[in-house]
């Protein structure tokens, strides 16, 4: 199932480079330098290149949290390094009070 994902994700991966890079560049980036009108008009425009865009970014995140998801059952818990530390400190031997 993992490597099924793996796939997948690899694929939607490269789909979603080529989309960003077909697309028509607009300049202005994110909306500035338009005017408020401009821009509200052309984001309720999106043509079919921003919205595939959308739909391949949203496809490759869930595929990606999938992925984190399933990789996830197969870590093996571990103990904490002040676990390490502390258990060190029971062997260290203890330093004399009088040297006289």
């Amino acid at each position: 199932m993992e490597n099924i994902l793996l796939v997948v994700n690899l694929v939607l991966a490269v789909i979603l480079v080529l989309l960003i890079l077909v697309q028509k560049s607009e300049g202005g980036a994110l909306g500035i330098g338009v005017s408020q009108d401009n821009f509200m008009l052309s984001r309720s425009a999106g043509n079919f290149m921003s919205k595939a865009t959308a739909v391949f970014a949203t496809l490759f995140i869930i595929c990606s949290l999938a992925l984190t998801i399933i990789s996830r059952g197969e870590l093996t818990p571990t103990s904490s390094v002040l676990d390490k530390i502390e258990a060190k400190s029971d062997d260290t031997p203890s330093i004399p009070e009088n040297n006289n």
